[in-house]
Formats: structure tokens, C-alpha cells, sequence
């Protein structure tokens, strides 16, 4: 599926349907050769009874043939060329499947291909306030399990749809000039079929069935991603047995679900069996009534079951895969839900110059929460000149976090603005914004990845020079050369294999490296010792020299070396100013002080 230019939003089609129709148009050309395919294979299925009929009725029947070009050949010739008949037909449909299916499978898999990506570039780009809203574990089976069921969707369910299309064409033209009366009885069974694979009462429980699946299986993988990043947790806590009964209990609930949709499918296929069984009985009985009256030979009733045996095994197929196709729209559905979630940050389009910003910030009357009646913000008013440090303060839950999340809009406030060199940041495309920004955020998150590529993670292009240089400044680059492949060192997941300290200095090398005019530092010390943040801060303090730096701060070395201090209290500005204009204040910022700061 190609996807529109960035900063463009593609038109997608609304019902399902034509979105997987929407989803095969780029592979039009390899889904004509494989209807070919297909019209050829209904071509050889309709010649497979023809080498059988010339035994029973010209070879062991001693009729003669109809053909005048074919009278004087002898039985045992024209027995040597039905046998080699036979072969070429079953070798020519065993041919023509195969490469249908190579095509067919090619062609899914590269739809699924397709579709992932969509997903994951989706997911990528959804605002913060969605991802939080949704559980991990979920978002993972849509994009791992989920996006496969599209091959299913749309080549299990078209093709076999076309090919028993064609064999009933190609069918009806050879039985009704064989025996106009029993091709009725034979095809008269077909839209029973039809209504059985429908409108079945079934159909509705089957559908039901297949989405309480998806759930379960979801649920299930949220189980797994909640618990195995929380071991440390888990058996400090001794709760090992309470998750293992947690773990059960989805996975319980997930094989129930399981059981019961397979047993709706196969109740369902056992319905479709009967009543195959049902119309070829009566097809083979008044047949056979045919063949003793005279009106038929004993080859043409071959030529009859064969056909039907034929497309009652299309139908079948059809039938079988009904309550796989009917899950598999459950899952295609799901993942369409998440393609079609708004990115909830409008994109703008004015872009920073190549020189950067200059690093003025304003927030202007800025309120916003994150649940309705419940304000975070309120009517912040703070301006930040180019190049000063602005240490953010506060008791747990006053909004510091928040405030500083504007700024790169990873969520955008209910009312006001916030600005960046004069220019409200919606108006800025948000790669452009946040190219802008180095931000060193809390808990410091640290990847699969080696300790060089975890650097550069903001710069892939940065040389080993450039990487060691930052380390330097971060002060991890002494821990990195002890490791025995030093920046090649690959780190565990989440950052298992480095402590809390070694994490955060990693993330600060990132920001360093990034030397972007915009710093945002949330608690960039709170991991360390006294002695490696002394050696930190001098670090910090190197970069943030003409940068404009937001920290949130709860070290004093970080709060006293400010240009500005501003103390949020419940959502609010109360006090903004220099350490020792504060001070001298006595107000809430010394109280903070004597409480938080003093023993530092």
C-alpha cells in the first residue's frame, strides 16, 4: 500500500471492502496474470472427465466415435492416448497452481509487508495522549498478528470466489448439452449453498466468535509486555504466583475463545458438507436413472460427478475458509482502526531556517489537562530569552513535566500558544520543531543497540569522533572504554545491562551530540552521586552555553546556576525569578527551598 507524500494525507476508501480492493490496485498486473491463471485451470478442470468418458463409453463400451477424423483408430491407440490425456491434464493443473500460488503468496505477503508499515509509520506519528490511552500489549498484535490476516482477506476469499465462478460457467456449458434436466438438478443445489454460506444463523455467532478471539489473544500479549519489563519488580515483591494466575487466566480465557470458534467453524463446514451430500445423491440417483433409460452413457455420468465433485469442492473451499475469511476481517478491521485514528496534531508548514532557531520561547496564557474538568496547566505566561537557562521547580504533579512536553508538541494546549522565535509551534511542521530540540527526559530510556548507535540515536550521521566527544562530556566515556567492545558494546534490553546512573549519562551524551539550540532537561541528575553530578554539571553547563535550556530541578547545584527560576505550584506560575531575588522574597520558592533544597 503506498502512502501519500509526508505532510499530505492519502484518501482512504470507507467501507472494507474497498479498502482491500484499494489495497491489491498496485498489484494489478500481477493479480491479471494470476485470474489467467485461474481461467486456465478452470479450463483443464472442465477437460479432467474427458479422458475417462472416452474409456469407459469408446474404449471399454465399444462405442464409436463421433469424431471423423478419429474413426479408424484403433481401442488400444485411442486407450494409450485417453491414458496420455489424463496425465497432460493433471500435469497442466498441477503447473498452472503452482505458479498461481507462488504469485498469490508473493503478492500477499507483500501486501502484509505493506500494510505493517502503514501501521507502524502510523503508530509512530500518533500523538502521545493516543498511546496512552492504548495498551502496549494490543498495539503489538495488530501490528504482528493482525496485519497478516489481509492476505487472507483478499486472496483466500477472491480467487476461490472466481475460480468456482468460472468452473460453473464453463460447467453449465458442457452439462446442459449433455442433459439440460439433471444440470438443473445438479446446480439447484448451488444456491442453497450460497444462502447456507451467507445467511446462515451461524454466520453472526461465527463473526462474534472470531472477534472475541482477537480480544482474548490481545489480552494475552498485554499480559506478557506488562509483566516481563516489571521482573525486577515482581520478585521483589515475591508476586510470581499472583502474575503466573494472571498470565493463566488470559490464557485460559484466550484457548476458550479459541475452542469456540473453531467448533462454530466446523459446525458451520459440517452444515455445508450435508448439503453437498445432499444434492449429489440426488444428482447420482436421477443420473443413474438416465444412464438406464438410455438417455445418457455411462461416461457422461462421470463427466456429470466429476463436474460436480468439482465445484462442490470449490464451494467447499469457500465454505471452510468462510469462518477463517470472517476472522480475518475481525483483524483487518482492527488494523483499519488504527489507520484511520486522526494524528491529533495538525502539521504546519513553515520550517526553521538552516541556521536553526534563535531560541525564543513564549507560553502565552497556556492551560491544558489531560482528562476534562482536570486542569494540569492554567494560564501559564512565561517568556525565555535566547541562550537562558530556566530551572523549573515544584512539588510532584505541579505540571513541570507537562509544561516542558509543549514545547516539542507532544501534546497541544486546550487554550493559548506557545512560540518559538515569535511563531506559534502548530504552525511549524513537527519534524522541523523538534529537530530543534535536545531533550534529556525521565525515566532515561536507552535501546537494543550498541552504546555508539544509542549516541548517534539523534545523529546517525555523527562520526566515532564526534560520539566519543560527547561521551566525554556526559561523562561515561572512562565507563565505555573498560566494556571489551567499548562502543561496539550491544545493551541489553531496556538498558538492563547499565545502572540507573550509566543510563541517564548515556541519554545526556544523546542530547549533547544532537547540539540542537534548544535543550529541555528533565531531572538530568537524579540518577547520579554527588560526585559524578559535579562532574556532570560542568559537562551541562559546557552545552548549555548559548542554548536555551528548560531543566526541571530538584538538585540545588542545577537551581542556583539558573538565569531564572519559575515554581509551578498546582498547575499555576506562583514565583519566577533569580535564586536570590527569590530568596530574598520568602516566598513559596524559599519554602521549597528549606524543605527540598536546604540538605543539599
Amino acid at each position: 500500500m503506498s502512502r501519500a507524500p509526508e505532510g499530505h494525507e492519502q484518501r482512504r476508501p470507507s467501507s472494507l471492502a474497498a479498502r482491500v480492493l484499494h489495497a491489491l490496485w498496485p498489484y494489478r498486473a500481477r493479480l491479471s496474470l494470476c485470474l489467467l491463471l485461474v481461467a486456465l485451470l478452470g479450463a483443464a478442470e472442465l477437460l479432467k472427465p474427458w479422458p475417462l468418458k472416452l474409456i469407459i463409453d469408446n474404449v471399454l463400451g465399444g462405442r464409436p466415435l463421433a469424431w471423423p477424423f478419429a474413426s479408424g483408430v484403433s481401442p488400444n491407440t485411442l486407450l494409450l492416448l485417453a491414458c496420455l490425456g489424463l496425465v497432460a491434464v493433471h500435469l497442466s493443473i498441477a503447473g498452472l497452481s503452482l505458479l498461481n500460488n507462488y504469485i498469490t503468496i508473493r503478492v500477499g505477503h507483500q501486501m502484509v509487508s505493506d500494510l505493517r508499515r502503514d501501521l507502524y509509520i502510523h503508530l509512530q506519528r500518533l500523538s502521545l495522549a493516543f498511546h496512552t490511552r492504548m495498551q502496549v500489549g494490543d498495539l503489538l498484535y495488530r501490528v504482528t498478528s493482525d496485519s497478516f490476516a489481509i492476505q487472507t482477506l483478499a486472496l483466500n476469499a477472491l480467487f476461490p470466489v472466481l475460480s468456482s465462478g468460472m468452473l460453473l460457467l464453463g460447467m453449465f456449458v458442457v452439462m446442459i448439452r449433455l442433459d439440460p434436466l439433471l444440470t438443473l438438478v445438479a446446480l439447484i443445489v448451488c444456491p442453497i449453498l450460497m444462502v447456507a454460506v451467507t445467511a446462515s444463523p451461524i454466520r453472526a455467532r461465527l463473526i462474534s466468535a472470531a472477534t472475541h478471539m482477537h480480544e482474548q489473544k490481545s489480552a494475552v500479549y498485554s499480559v506478557v509486555q506488562w509483566a516481563l519489563p516489571a521482573v525486577r519488580v515482581i520478585q521483589a515483591f515475591t508476586k510470581e504466583e499472583d502474575e503466573h494466575r494472571r498470565f493463566m487466566a488470559a490464557s485460559e480465557r484466550s484457548l476458550a475463545a479459541d475452542l469456540r470458534f473453531y467448533l462454530m467453524q466446523n459446525l458451520y463446514s459440517s452444515m455445508i458438507g450435508l448439503v453437498m451430500a445432499g444434492g449429489t445423491s440426488l444428482v447420482v440417483w436421477i443420473g443413474a436413472r438416465h444412464v438406464l433409460s438410455g438417455r445418457l452413457t455411462v461416461g457422461d455420468l462421470i463427466v456429470f460427478t466429476s463436474y460436480l465433485a468439482s465445484l462442490y469442492a470449490a464451494i467447499d473451499t469457500i465454505s471452510q475458509t468462510y469462518g477463517t475469511v470472517q476472522g480475518a476481517k475481525v483483524s483487518v478491521q482492527r488494523v483499519f482502526e488504527i489507520l484511520e485514528v486522526e494524528r491529533g496534531l495538525d502539521e504546519g508548514r513553515r520550517r526553521f531556517p538552516d541556521h536553526g532557531a534563535r531560541g525564543e520561547i513564549a507560553f502565552d496564557g497556556v492551560s491544558f489537562s489531560y482528562t476534562a474538568g482536570h486542569p494540569v496547566l492554567q494560564k501559564i505566561d512565561l517568556r525565555v530569552q535566547p541562550g537562558q537557562a530556566v530551572a523549573i521547580v515544584g512539588p510532584t504533579g505541579a505540571g513541570k513535566s507537562t509544561l516542558v512536553s509543549l514545547l516539542p508538541r507532544f501534546y497541544d494546549p486546550h487554550d493559548g500558544r506557545v512560540n518559538v522565535d515569535g511563531v506559534d509551534v502548530r504552525e511549524f511542521q513537527i519534524k522541523s520543531l523538534r529537530q530543534q530540540i535536545s531533550m534529556v527526559l525521565q525515566p532515561a530510556l536507552v535501546f537494543p543497540l550498541s552504546i555508539g548507535e544509542n549516541i548517534a540515536y539523534g545523529r546517525p550521521d555523527a562520526s566515532r569522533q564526534e560520539i566519543v566527544s560527547a561521551a566525554r562530556l556526559a561523562r561515561i566515556h572512562d565507563f565505555v572504554e573498560r566494556l571489551p567492545d567499548g562502543y561496539d558494546t550491544i545493551i541489553g534490553e531496556l538498558g538492563a545491562t547499565l545502572s540507573e546512573g550509566e543510563r541517564q549519562r548515556l541519554t545526556i551524551a544523546r542530547a549533547i551530540l544532537r547540539n540542537a539550540p534548544i535543550l529541555i532537561l528533565d531531572e538530568p541528575t537524579s540518577s547520579v552521586d554527588a560526585e559524578t553530578e559535579a562532574n556532570l554539571m560542568e559537562g551541562l553547563h559546557g552545552l548549555m552555553a548559548g542554548k536555551t535550556t528548560l531543566i526541571i530541578a530538584h538538585r540545588l547545584s542545577t537551581v542556583r546556576r539558573a538565569d531564572m527560576i519559575v515554581v509551578l505550584e498546582g498547575g499555576r506560575i506562583t514565583e519566577q525569578g533569580s535564586f536570590s531575588d527569590l530568596m530574598r522574597q520568602q516566598g513559596a520558592f524559599a519554602s521549597l527551598y528549606r524543605t527540598q533544597f536546604a540538605v543539599q
